[in-house]
């Protein structure tokens, strides 16, 4: 509200303040309704939630993706250096021979 004024207001100004009081009241109204609707919150904390976990669980599925290509690639690596290893052996047992 406003503080009293040492002159009189006029039929406008108080009518503009009641309507200015009016839209706060509203306002506050429409706020302290919000935050009673426990059900409409908690649906809303839920749907917040669920999509937390479905953008973890993505980043948790693509990195055990990454890493189950990684160990399958060892084995494919360590054949291989084999193969290389016993070719180069292969190589010095002719060439010695």
């Amino acid at each position: 509200m406003s503080a009293p004024d040492s002159t009189p207001q006029s039929a406008p100004d108080i009518q503009r303040e009641i309507e200015q009081t009016r839209e706060r009241l509203g306002q506050t109204v429409e706020q302290l309704a919000a935050k009673a609707d426990v059900k409409t919150r908690a649906q809303a904390k839920v749907a917040e939630v669920k999509t937390r976990a479905r953008v973890k669980a993505a980043e948790v599925s693509e990195q055990l993706r990454r890493s189950q290509a990684v160990r399958r690639d060892w084995p494919l690596a360590l054949v291989a250096a084999g193969i290389l290893v016993m070719g180069a052996a292969l190589t010095r047992r002719r060439r010695t021979m």
